[in-house]
């Protein structure tokens, strides 16, 4: 399954002491060894350089034309040339994944990257058979615990884009009520989330708290589509939320369904990943979104540089890795783009945590302790800790004011 299967709730915490701090809090205590030439790593000139990437998708699916906005990103920044970049589209979840990986090392790649969070195992497989190239893998989770000194992990703080993104829905709902659309005890909005996985909660849950923040009396309802990228799933769920009585839709899922469902019901939604304007001129507020480049850019820049990739990389606004999508002036409410200037300003100062303990509660009360099965305590300071102890999100808490449904 893309990017964060179920398994990962329990099998990322047996690896979370092992794996490298990273997140918009700890950007300061980057492991100096990290930026320091190591034994195994060996410079290689821009000119000569290649790099593979295998997605899952292709540029139909948001995902990965995210993903292939940031190697293109990558490719300029660095002044690679076409034939220095292989990529491999619509490769699945199975043997498929190796073979792709093993025919890139073949065909002379020094870094190999994994768009999915199934490529991982395939991933790790193709490492250990080539300890001279370096295999990086999106949101997953065992590159700490493999052993291998050629196996790393990467995921951004896209919680903190939910959370921006979330800002501007809420400020939506406060202009529908002044103008009489809605009253204020019907700011009910919906999600449509793709797996109950703690990624996509993780996800809803920072949107939802950036909703709050502005309007306090939003309440969200999930639907869970168990697919990553299914137009009609995530259309059907849309349109169901809608008929529930949902004012305002947001998503974590890959296709344009959901944004095709809210401009012909009329009802504003906020996307993920891409630009929803297109299929939704009138009611695409934004949409949550990853800056990919940064990555790219960094770790390919490493192996030409002969210095070490970090074992697990996670990176948020302060560092251009997390961003939303152009705002929609046909759309937002009036003084969306102030307030988004101010709350992005506040993340990346770190005067304003996401997940601020104070600002949401769990069966009726404020948590101030939450512990992994390793006994590693996430709430610190005052709020919880996401993506810290690895790249990979575990905030998957059920806070109050969220209702969840599997379809």
């Amino acid at each position: 399954m893309k990017k964060f299967a179920a398994l990962l709730l329990a099998g990322a915490m047996a690896f979370s002491m092992m794996a490298c701090g990273s997140s918009s809090d700890k950007k300061a205590d980057d492991k100096s060894s990290d930026s320091k030439k190591t034994e195994s790593a060996k410079s290689t000139s821009a000119s000569d350089i290649k790099v593979g990437v295998i997605y899952i998708g292709d540029e139909n699916e948001g995902y990965t034309e995210a993903h292939m906005k940031g190697i293109q990103e990558m490719k300029k920044e660095l002044g690679l040339s076409d034939d220095q970049i292989i990529e491999k589209t619509l490769i699945p979840e199975d043997e498929t994944c190796y073979d792709a990986a093993v025919d890139l090392a073949e065909q002379g790649c020094n870094i190999i990257f994994g768009t999915s969070f199934g490529h991982e195992s395939y991933l790790l497989q193709a490492a250990a058979e080539y300890p001279d190239v370096q295999f990086c893998h999106a949101t997953g989770y065992q590159a700490a615990s493999s052993g291998l000194d050629n196996m790393h992990n990467y995921f951004t703080a896209v919680y903190e884009s939910r959370y921006v993104s979330g800002v501007v829905a809420g400020l939506k709902l406060n202009e529908m009520i002044e103008n009489g659309d809605i009253k204020e005890d019907q700011t009910k909005i919906g999600y449509v989330g793709a797996y109950p996985y703690a990624e996509v909660k993780s996800g809803y849950t920072a949107f939802f708290l950036g909703v709050r923040s502005v309007c306090p009396s939003a309440t969200m309802k999930v639907i869970y589509t168990n697919s990553w990228a299914s137009i009609d799933l995530e259309k059907e769920a849309a349109e169901s939320l809608i008929a529930d009585g949902c004012v305002l839709i947001s998503q974590h899922a890959d296709t344009t369904g959901a944004s095709t469902a809210c401009e012909k019901a009329g009802v504003p939604i906020v996307g993920y990943n891409v630009s929803m304007i297109a299929t939704a001129p009138t009611q695409a507020l934004t949409s949550a979104s990853i800056d990919w480049g940064p990555y790219y850019t960094y770790a390919v820049k490493s192996v030409i540089d002969g210095t070490k990739i970090d074992t697990d990389w996670c990176k948020g606004y302060d560092d251009g890795a997390d961003k939303i999508t152009e705002l929609n002036d046909k759309a937002i409410a009036k003084g969306t783009k102030e307030k988004v200037k101010e709350v992005e300003d506040a993340i990346k100062d770190g005067s304003l945590h996401v997940f601020d303990t104070s600002t949401f509660t769990v069966d009726g009360k404020e948590l101030d302790s939450w512990k992994d099965d390793n006994g590693n305590e996430y709430i610190k300071d005052g709020y919880f800790h996401e993506s810290e102890l690895h790249s990979a999100p575990a905030f998957a808490i059920n806070i109050d004011g969220i209702e969840s449904v599997e379809k």
